[in-house]
C-alpha cells in the first residue's frame, strides 16, 4: 500500500505557440509531494491540457523525494540554499510560530510537516527557481545526530 502524501500545486502556467492555423496552448505545472513527516519532492510537469501536467509534476515529485531532519516541530539550523539568483533563507523558530514564509516556500514547508519556521526569499523572484533554491537548502541540512555518529561520539560529548 502507497503512503498518503499531500499533494500542493504550487504554479500553473499556460503557454501558447503561434502556428498557421492560430494559437496552440500547453500547460505547465509546478507541484509539491509531501508525507508532512520529513519527506518533500517536487515536480515540473508539461502537457496539452491541465489534468495531464499536474498528474506528470506529482509523479516527478514522488520519485524525487528528499528527507528533511527535522528538530520537533522546526530545522535543526539556519540555512541558505541558493540556486542561479534565487536565494531563500530558512531559519528555525520557537514552537509555536508558525511557518512565516511566502509562495512556494509555504507549500514546501507545509507538505515537509515543519510548523515553526521563519523564511526569507532573496534575490530572483522566480517560482521555479525559488522552489530549487529552498530544496538545495533542505538537501544540505545536517541533522546532529547522524554527525555525532559518523564521529563516532554521542551528542553530548560533541556539543560539550
Amino acid at each position: 500500500m502507497e503512503k498518503e502524501y499531500v499533494e500542493k500545486l504550487i504554479k500553473l502556467n499556460r503557454v501558447a505557440k503561434v502556428v498557421k492555423g492560430g494559437r496552440r496552448f500547453s500547460f505547465s505545472a509546478l507541484t509539491v509531494v509531501g508525507d508532512q513527516n520529513g519527506k518533500v519532492g517536487f515536480g515540473f510537469g508539461k502537457a496539452n491540457d491541465v489534468a495531464e501536467a499536474i498528474r506528470k509534476s506529482i509523479e516527478k515529485a514522488k520519485e524525487q523525494m528528499v528527507t528533511v531532519p527535522l528538530k520537533r516541530t522546526t530545522l535543526p539550523h539556519e540555512i541558505v540554499g541558493e540556486f542561479k539568483s534565487a536565494k531563500v533563507l530558512l531559519k528555525p523558530a520557537t514552537p509555536g510560530t508558525g511557518v512565516i514564509a511566502g509562495g512556494p516556500v509555504r507549500a514546501i514547508m507545509d507538505a515537509a510537516g515543519v510548523h515553526d519556521v521563519l523564511c526569507k526569499s532573496l534575490g530572483s523572484k522566480n517560482t521555479i527557481n525559488i522552489t530549487k533554491a529552498v530544496f538545495n537548502g533542505l538537501e544540505n541540512l545536517f541533522d546532529g545526530h547522524q554527525l555525532a555518529k559518523n564521529r563516532g561520539m554521542t551528542i553530548n560529548e560533541m556539543w560539550s
